[in-house]
């Protein structure tokens, strides 16, 4: 089951995100989760969004097919601010590079078979830098297994849905491999969609004499033909409406490849070095359904990094000082086949290559100060270029008869963004394993390079500041009598110079924003056999100033943002025995508004989903999930748009088949 901050106590577990490093997960004085390998290989997960329902203040809110928005002490967040508020990551290296991300980006990684998921809620340690704001997502990779094992998995599922995934593991004269692979088909329940989709993960552990050695690569593809928002009030409840796609024509391919090598020794004394190259290429093509002429956008970015950690442990006083460096090429064309209007013509709309270096400078470190309390503090500094070209014709991508072209192409540019962070908390063992914690920390991002080059009606330069956030939090964390573990966070964020399009469609900075709220785990076991969990959250997000946001003509201050329900979360009743588990859960949504006037709703929603597993001997299991159990009517995302409802259509009941043969472990 989920192994929440509570549960990674009562197992004394450790968390590898907040310092890159294995630490004691009870005494890090910040608001941590993890969902461990039982929970996602239970979970089956489809969607990323069913492995993120175990994580408070979390909700990735699901498109269509893979496609996704996350929500993290935030509401659901779009555009290229959107996926710039998180980091998402893999063995804590981002999975896009900075100032290059996509609101997606959490499908490039195999989180169908990681070994982990740990999230940090809020801003994140020194160790992480832009995007860090909201919080980090990171994917671990399996550890590879002392004695070798197989594991073959098949499965089926409504609206051909099928998936097929591989894994082996083991180690052998100092060598240990991990080799993951999957890949899935699904028909789509809307009309003409549904994706293909693979992915690979290769881990090889080495122990030398002085070095040792962890390298990863991993590699992700997904072809999909994508339904766009079905319109109309509550929609999603017709039945001779809901599986219409509106967007037969759109498709969004996609592939990502990733490397790195950790190479780590003792320089005695209490020291460690680490030194980490790694290697990153993502491209994207996918055709704009979402806007009327329907261009077709075609992105990728390639990346070489280098990472250098120095840590050292005095007895009370563990610290880590580093250094790392990043150089990536990444391009964007957008191209439109046919006239829709003198303002949105046929052609070539942008065609640009950006060369950026980002480099940092961070320390973080963790100080015993008596038996029962920690200080934690950290400090980094982080410069960003950007040095664009523009591959096409400066100025508007309309003829002079356009009275209000809507893409404009600014001149070639450098721009640059420096940013310092700072955090620190303290953490006190009032009761043996009860903790109080406190923490103040900070965040940023740079302008991604779309809100700087990609413009609109005539801008013609995007003077943008770096993204600022400001947190406070406290909270409690324990382990009573090894039964009940829990966790509980009181947080508020301030949020400054945020990135918008204004009424003149000009990228600019200057929307406050504040988001508020509490979290809470619970993971309670009795009777020998029987378990269960809560992961809820309370927040209100909202606008702290009045920005002039495009369409909206009326004061907003005090509002909430739009797609940012009040309420939400999850909880499980389960029961474990040696041969067999079932778990029940409950999905909770609280309505939310749609647009900032909040003047158009969504009710919310709450499901049911049911799961088993059962072993059937010499190495075969079966697991059944079903979910939505109740065949509710609902909405994975509402929106408003031209002033009309629209929305992403939830799935009705559906029952997932899965069998496993498992040899050696």
């Amino acid at each position: 089951m989920a192994n929440t901050d509570g549960e990674a106590l009562r197992t004394e577990q450790v968390l590898v995100t907040a310092t890159r490093s294995p630490r004691d997960a009870l005494r890090l004085p910040l608001s941590h989760s993890s969902v461990d390998a039982d929970a996602i290989d239970l979970t089956g997960a489809i969607h990323i969004n069913e492995l993120m329902q175990r994580v408070p203040g979390s909700w990735i809110s699901r498109g269509n097919g893979q496609e996704s928005l996350t929500a993290l002490r935030s509401p659901v967040l779009t555009g290229a601010g959107g996926c710039g508020s998180f980091l998402m990551a893999a063995d804590s290296i981002s999975l896009r590079a900075p100032g290059f991300c996509n609101v997606n980006q959490l499908f490039d990684a195999n989180t169908e078979q990681a070994g982990r998921v740990e999230v940090i809620k809020g801003p994140g340690t020194a160790l992480y830098g832009t995007s860090a704001m909201h919080g980090v997502i990171n994917v671990l990779s399996p550890t590879p297994a002392q004695m070798p094992e197989q594991n073959l998995s098949l499965e089926a599922g409504p609206n051909d849905y099928y998936r097929g995934s591989y894994h082996y593991s083991g180690t052998q004269g100092g060598h240990g491999v991990d080799l993951r692979i999957n890949g899935s088909t699904d028909g789509g329940y809307l009309d003409d969609a549904g994706y293909d989709q693979q992915k690979l993960s290769l881990r090889h552990d080495y122990s030398g004499a002085v070095w040792q050695f962890q390298s990863v690569l991993e590699g992700s593809n997904l072809n999909q033909e994508t339904a766009g928002f079905i319109s109309g009030y509550k929609v999603y409840e017709d039945d001779d409406l809901r599986r219409e796609n509106p967007n037969p024509e759109a498709y969004r391919d996609a592939w990502s490849v990733r490397a790195y090598s950790q190479a780590s020794r003792d320089l005695g004394e209490g020291m460690t070095l680490q030194i980490t190259p790694y290697y990153r290429n993502n491209r994207m093509t996918f055709l704009q359904h979402f806007v009327p002429w329907q261009p077709v956008e075609d992105n990728g970015h390639e990346s070489l990094g280098l990472r250098g950690l120095l840590q050292g442990d005095s007895g009370n006083l563990t610290w880590m000082a580093g250094a790392e460096a990043e150089f990536t090429d990444g391009w964007l064309t957008e191209i439109q086949d046919g006239d829709f209007s003198p303002n949105q013509p046929a052609g070539v709309h942008y065609d640009y290559q950006v060369d950026a270096l980002t480099a940092a400078l961070f320390t973080q470190l963790s100080w015993q100060l008596a038996e029962r309390w920690t200080l934690d503090g950290g400090l980094r500094y982080e410069d960003t270029r950007y040095d664009y070209d523009n591959r096409t014709g400066d100025g508007d991508a309309c003829a002079p008869t356009a009275s209000a072209c809507r893409f404009f192409r600014p001149a070639d540019r450098s721009d640059s963004f420096e940013d310092v962070t700072v955090n620190v908390g303290l953490a006190f063992e009032y009761r043996p394993r009860q903790v109080l914690f406190l923490r103040a920390a900070n965040g940023f991002r740079a302008p991604e390079t779309s809100e700087l080059y990609r413009l609109q009606a005539g801008q013609q330069v995007a003077d943008l500041d770096s993204e600022q956030i400001d947190n406070i939090e406290v909270g409690l964390r324990g382990d009573v009598a090894g039964a009940l573990s829990y966790s509980l966070s009181l947080y508020h964020m301030r949020k400054e110079d945020v990135i918008f399009q204004d009424a003149d469609r000009f990228n600019v900075s200057g929307a406050r924003t504040r988001h508020r709220g509490a979290e809470l785990s619970l993971d309670y076991r009795f009777l020998e056999q029987w378990y269960a969990g809560l992961d809820f959250s309370v927040a209100k997000h909202s606008y702290d100033n009045n920005p002039q946001l495009l369409g909206v003509e009326e004061s907003i201050a005090g509002n909430d943002i739009d797609t940012a329900p009040r309420r939400f979360g999850s909880a499980r009743l389960g029961w474990q025995g040696q041969r067999a588990q079932a778990e029940l859960e409950w999905v909770y949504l609280d309505k939310y508004y749609l647009e900032p006037t909040n003047s158009f709703e969504y009710d919310g929603h709450q499901l049911l989903n049911l799961r088993g597993s059962l072993a059937l001997g010499q190495g075969l299991s079966a697991t059944l999930r079903v979910t939505n159990l109740l065949d509710e009517d609902y909405a994975e995302r509402a929106d408003v748009g031209f002033g009309e409802y629209r929305y992403f259509v939830g799935q009705p009941r559906s029952v997932y088949l899965q069998l496993d043969y498992r040899l050696g472990g």
